[in-house]
């Protein structure tokens, strides 16, 4: 049984606060006023400009805090003049609400999960902004205590298609803003280093054969029997597992549609197959598309998509430190998320962040609580040991 905490309100979203920082929220009720001011993919102006301004009121007189806008997004940047810098991601859009919307953010002794945030954004993922937002809020305030530089990147449109998301952007038009030596995305991983990322790619394997009238079907050939060459293919093969600093990646070939024939009555002349290849970072793009033809040789192949994957970097002494720091090993991430986007500027990257991934764009989506403080107390320990708020 779930029992609601005051935390429950009004039946409607409320609009956006007028300063996200008043009071000096701790994580949890960052959570909540970050999530309680709508965002849905293409209206994340009115949350831009809330984080904007806590950020430049975080910089104070000093101007500790270097704040860059550019459309929807904000980016956040000391310059301390440390060996290394780290840069922290997340996105401030979020999927439709629910009708009715499933705003503003309750709080819920759930069964399993605890003492959670409920609603759209808690997991997916403005827990992971709220984390964000208050370690740029303690870096802040000690600077000379900061083991990196930092910078903090707060982006749109990551719900969408791809070529409309924020951080893509960023990096096509001003890649310096995301230059670091490590970064974190704050995407939900349950509070534990997921490393990289898989790459995925698409392809279309096509068979193709005479067209016939299904009575008279020996004046024919059948593209659909023919992919049955396709599928056993795809039945015999034995996906790898790829070892990439320290991560194994298992990678996964599957078809995922099959397509052919125009009515009941005609043998059709034309079958295809749509086949998905999850790929370990060990591979570029070119290499996976090359194990693809290779694997379907004498067939029709054409690649419709394909992304790059992201390696983890966790030989690197800071992620080393970072991993450290969480008191989990780390994972790998077999689904694809913006840290490519941070592989393609050679800048390593892992996903670190509040909330089971699983319930993310649920209509009850949560966030533990524990999740929160526990994100916020490893990279606080790693970025802030001597300085940070208890």
């Amino acid at each position: 049984m779930l029992v609601v905490s005051p935390l429950a309100t009004s039946p409607t979203p409320p609009r956006a606060p007028a300063d996200l920082a008043a009071g000096a929220p701790d994580v949890v009720e960052l959570t909540r006023r970050l999530c309680d001011v709508p965002s849905v993919s293409g209206d994340e102006r009115a949350l831009a400009d809330a984080v904007e301004a806590a950020l430049r009121s975080f910089g104070g007189p000093g101007g500790v805090l270097e704040v860059v806008r550019d459309g929807d997004a904000v980016v956040a940047r000391t310059a301390l003049g440390r060996a290394e810098r780290v840069l922290l991601a997340g996105h401030l859009d979020t999927v439709p609400l629910t009708d009715p919307p499933n705003l503003p953010v309750r709080r819920e002794e759930h069964p399993a999960d605890g003492d959670v945030l409920v609603g759209r954004g808690t997991c997916d993922m403005k827990g992971g902004v709220a984390v964000q937002l208050a370690l740029a809020r303690e870096a802040a305030a000690a600077p000379d205590a900061l083991t990196h530089d930092l910078t903090f990147v707060f982006y749109d449109h990551e719900e969408v298609e791809a070529d409309r998301n924020g951080l893509g952007r960023l990096a096509r038009t001003a890649p310096d803003l995301l230059a670091a030596d490590f970064a974190v995305l704050l995407e939900p991983t349950s509070a534990v280093v997921e490393g990289g990322c898989n790459g995925t790619l698409r392809a279309e394997v096509t068979t193709t054969g005479v067209a016939a009238h299904s009575a008279r079907s020996w004046r024919g050939v059948n593209a659909i029997h023919a992919a049955a060459d396709v599928l056993a293919r795809l039945a015999r093969y034995e996906p790898r597992t790829v070892d990439v600093d320290g991560l194994a990646y298992r990678e996964g070939l599957n078809a995922v549609a099959v397509t052919g024939g125009i009515a009941g009555n005609v043998v059709p002349d034309r079958c295809t197959v749509t086949v998905n290849y999850r790929f370990a970072p060990a591979w570029s793009a070119a290499e996976a598309e090359q194990h693809v033809r290779e694997v379907f040789a004498g067939h029709d192949v054409r690649i419709t998509d394909a992304a790059e994957g992201a390696r983890p970097g966790l030989d690197l002494p800071a992620a080393a430190a970072f991993v450290a720091r969480t008191g989990e090993s780390a994972r790998p991430k077999y689904g694809w998320t913006d840290v490519a986007r941070f592989s393609a500027l050679g800048v390593p990257a892992v996903n670190f962040g509040p909330g089971d991934p699983s319930t993310a764009h649920a209509d009850d989506e949560r966030c533990p609580v524990q999740d929160l403080h526990r994100c916020l107390a490893a990279l606080r320990s790693w970025l802030l040991p001597e300085g940070g708020a208890a």
